[in-house]
This record gives C-alpha cells, structure tokens and sequence, in this order.
C-alpha cells in the first residue's frame, strides 16, 4: 500500500498502547499511529503498561507489544493479561525471533520483525475497523 492509500483513509480514532523496548522503534510506531488519527500511550515495558492499566476501568482498543522485553512481563503474556481483563481489545504482537504458533495469544495478530510500515497500518486498520477493505482506495 502506497502512502498515498492510507492517507486517503478516514481518521482513525481512540487510543493505543505501544509496548516496546527499543526507543527508536517505539517513537516510529507512535508517528505512524498519530498519522493515522490515533494516540499513543507508549511504555519501554509490559510491567509499566500493566501497573498504568491496573488503575484503567475501561481498557483500550488496540495494544501493540513486542515479546522480548526486560522486566518480568514478556509481550505475549501482557496480551493474555490484557484480554482476560478486556476480552475486546486487539492485540498486535511484534517480534525479531520467530515464535512458534503455541506463543501467540488466540486472537492476536503476529508481525515479524522488521516489519513493514505498511503492514502495521494494515494490521491496526483491520483490528480497529473490521470487515473495511483498504483496496482501491
């Protein structure tokens, strides 16, 4: 998909929590988050975004988290945390090791490292407007 195409979009709304480790990535997804209409809540660990929602009553629509992360929390398991408090949020697990299918939480889309921007907008728009083609627009 050509920037052109998703520019075209309507502006996506609400809220996403990013959860990576790596500075420079975790800064590219909030852009590319905010491109589409959306604010991120951005965390360097799955222990800082679950100690943030454990005072939320509403969850979020989206999370983003990549696997290996310091901390006791890895991202798979924040996900499973996340979605048995709010079964409706969507999930995006990001990963530069390939993780065996039994890793990735039920539900959960699995964006190999490096990911293409063009994939991650593809996966955040089809979790958060379901059943929307992005062809031909």
């Amino acid at each position: 998909m050509k920037k052109t195409q998703w520019e075209k979009l309507s502006p996506l709304t609400g809220w996403v929590i990013v959860v990576e480790d790596d500075p420079t990535l975790r800064m590219l997804v909030g852009e590319i988050l905010t491109e589409l209409g959306l604010r991120s809540l951005e965390f360097s660990t799955a222990d800082e975004a679950l100690k943030y929602m454990s005072g939320s009553n509403g969850g979020c629509p989206l999370l983003i988290a990549d696997h290996g992360l310091p901390g006791q929390i890895q991202g798979a398991d924040f996900i499973e945390m996340m979605k048995l408090r709010w079964p409706s949020t969507g999930a995006i697990l990001t990963s530069g090791c390939d993780l065996n299918s039994s890793e990735i939480p039920a539900g959960t889309t699995y964006l190999h490292k490096p990911w293409s921007i063009d994939n991650l907008i593809l996966a955040v728009t089809t979790l958060l407007k379901p059943g929307r083609s992005l062809a031909g627009r």
